[in-house]
């Protein structure tokens, strides 16, 4: 395999720090580089449908909540892992866009529920199907057996580092 900018690194550090080991480095240096290049690429897709990254969580996550495509704020927030004023702020700019709309909890009196609208839902589907396409052609060299192998991989990574995460 022909070396990457990553290999240049690690390369580095070894001569001028023989001291560490590094080779952590040639996963998670790619595995930052690859979020930058993948959050590019969706940022795109998305502004090509007049939508920004944050938009497209929040109705993605009504969207799948299947119908009537509705859930409250606290399960937003849960969904799309931001405050509650963040969220707040986002539901009202997602209404004024006409993709969601806020109605009464009827099982809680003081809550609310947020809807996709029928304009909210042909946008996310549309700017699903731009990502899926957009995911798809990053891996069109890779066979299924490969992809299901790095998926594998992947998530077996994402448990070990969510295991060991901060708190507090």
């Amino acid at each position: 395999m022909t070396p990457d900018e990553v290999d240049e690194v690690v390369a580095a550090w070894r001569a001028q720090r023989p001291d560490l080991a590094v080779d952590s480095m040639q996963v998670w240096s790619r595995i930052h580089r690859l979020a930058a290049i993948l959050d590019t690429h969706r940022k795109q897709c998305f502004a090509d449908r007049g939508l920004e990254a944050w938009e497209f969580d929040v109705l993605a996550a009504l969207r799948r909540a299947g119908e009537p495509h509705r859930l409250s704020p606290g399960k937003l927030l849960a969904e799309t892992h931001v405050t509650s004023g963040t969220m707040t702020h986002r539901i009202d700019r997602l209404r004024a866009r006409g993709l969601v709309t806020r109605l009464p909890n009827p099982e809680d009196g003081r809550g609310a529920l947020v809807e996709l609208t029928p304009q909210g839902r042909e946008l996310v589907d549309d700017a699903m199907g731009g990502l899926i396409a957009l995911e798809e052609s990053l891996l069109k060299e890779w066979t299924t057996s490969q992809q299901d192998g790095l998926a594998d991989l992947l998530r077996r990574l994402l448990s070990d580092a969510r295991g060991q995460e901060p708190t507090g």
